[in-house]
């Protein structure tokens, strides 16, 4: 499963029209310009990379894993449909006449 977020073509967009308006591409500017939700620290990371290096670097958000407390109680949910979908597989095969 991967849980990574691509937001570099969104912040080169951002960043070139900027540009080819003639504007200094700031935090602001650039989050304003931005069609999707990007977290602040990616957006002034890039901004920073692009300033030194005329380049957007690849920025990604990485999302966190679950905690093992919400892993078990999805688990358990699951595992609580399937005792009931196999109770009631077991009701049908027992109301079935042989």
């Amino acid at each position: 499963m991967d849980n990574r977020t691509d937001f570099t073509q969104s912040l080169e967009e951002a960043i070139s029209s900027l540009v080819a308006e003639g504007k200094q591409p700031s935090v602001a500017l650039v989050k304003s310009r931005l069609g999707v939700a990007v977290p602040m620290p990616l957006i002034i990371t890039a901004l920073q990379r692009w300033k030194k290096n005329g380049v957007v670097p690849k920025v990604e958000k990485v999302a966190s894993e679950k905690s093992d407390s919400q892993r078990i109680s999805e688990l358990e949910s699951k595992v609580y449909a399937l005792e009931k979908q196999i109770a009631e597989l077991e009701t049908k095969i027992a109301d079935k006449p042989h």
